[in-house]
């Protein structure tokens, strides 16, 4: 008999891999798309809560080597790296704003002396100019280290998640705008793939693919490609049915306004309460509010005609992902109720931050996918594809 790799046979033996050890990714055992969203979001809610640029540093590292070892080929998994240079630029950004319009935070480690411009009365509090302390510097770059965290997160789950597979599990009242999302979130990295080949193409052809004589010759055709597109995405559409809705009572209509208005205001409501010092009303108000919305998502599927082929199921290992993202948020959020400082180290009087060790452990749990996650085929990889 021949063996297949997953079984031994041999002095009577049969060795079989364990439940959760990582698969080749296929149709049947793919992960679910939201279990992505909800890991990505845990660790962006981590990155919220902090301003340490060690913790920083280290969640972009986990969400960076997972997306390494679990995206695949897909134009819409090649996002990431856009979605770090847009961190970086952010970073930029803040620093730049933080010599030009000057920082709140007091220094007395002066670099350099600005001019200052006069500024009337009424713009007291602003300035633009003057001294660039290394403490106003430091206090901008990890205010703009946490935003580029952010980006990064979402970044991941861009990479990791497929926009059509997330489109098919929204509910039915959801299905109209997370298709206009999908089609936001899916244009840009076709646009760029489709940059990339023509460049491709024309320096095979021994044609220039620089400067403006190129981008003018690239464009072109990329924005053709991308109306052709369009246009066969609105006769999918059409011969599919979409749009077409089925006719409900005026009473359910309103009830399901109501429920929907309703929870998002509870929603807010709840979010405002765990946010301010006194936070004991926040939590019951924001799970009414959620009950309440889920009650008219509900509702309001009733009116979508729509029906879902070889739908994403959650398993095991869609649990594991995304409550490896949510132990992460739980982690920081905890250290913050007890230790604040461990998560915003100050920068008056200037110092080295410290890394902290639970947190810094708590973040580590972010690893847990690239583990557990179905591995992409190795046709698929980027690696693969690059060679």
């Amino acid at each position: 008999m021949s063996g297949t790799g997953s079984e031994t046979e041999g002095a009577g033996l049969s060795v079989r891999p364990l439940p959760l050890a990582a698969p080749r990714a296929h149709r049947s055992n793919a992960l679910h798309p939201g279990a992505w969203w909800l890991w990505a979001l845990g660790l962006g809610t981590a990155a919220s809560r902090t301003t340490n640029p060690l913790l920083l540093a280290l969640l972009v590292g986990v969400a960076g080597y997972v997306v390494a070892v679990r995206r695949t080929s897909a134009p819409w998994a090649r996002s990431y790296g856009a979605f770090v240079k847009l961190g970086l630029t952010v970073i930029v950004i803040r620093l730049v704003f933080a010599v030009v319009l000057g920082s709140p935070i007091p220094g007395t480690h002066v670099l350099v002396t600005l001019p200052e411009v006069p500024l009337p009365a009424w713009a007291q509090g602003v300035r633009i100019g003057g001294q660039v302390t290394v403490e106003g510097l430091v206090f901008a770059l990890y205010d703009g280290l946490k935003l580029a965290a952010l980006l990064i997160c979402v970044g991941a789950a861009n990479a990791l998640a497929s926009p059509a597979r997330l489109l098919k599990s929204l509910p039915g009242a959801l299905y109209e705008v997370g298709v206009a999302v999908v089609v936001a979130m899916t244009f840009a990295p076709n646009l760029i793939a489709d940059v990339r080949r023509m460049r491709a193409a024309r320096r095979l052809r021994g044609r220039p693919d620089r400067g403006l004589r190129g981008l003018v010759q690239v464009g072109l055709p990329v924005l053709e490609g991308a109306l052709e597109r369009s246009v066969a995405l609105a006769a999918a559409m059409d011969a599919r049915g979409y749009g077409r809705t089925v006719e409900v009572s005026p009473a359910v209509r309103r009830a399901t306004a109501v429920l929907t208005l309703g929870g998002l205001v509870g929603v807010c409501a709840g979010t405002y309460g765990l946010l301010t010092a006194d936070g004991r009303y926040g939590m019951p108000v924001l799970l009414a509010g959620v009950a309440a919305a889920l009650g008219g998502l509900w509702l309001g599927g009733r009116r979508s005609l729509r029906t879902r082929y070889r739908p994403d199921s959650w398993g095991v290992r869609a649990w594991l992902v995304a409550a490896s993202g949510a132990a992460v948020a739980a982690v920081m959020i905890r250290t913050g109720s007890y230790d604040p400082g461990a998560l915003a180290p100050g920068v008056v009087p200037l110092a080295a931050p410290a890394l902290p060790l639970w947190p810094a452990a708590g973040v580590l749990l972010g690893l847990l996918p690239a583990f557990v996650a179905p591995a992409p085929p190795l046709a698929e990889t980027p690696s693969k594809e690059a060679s």
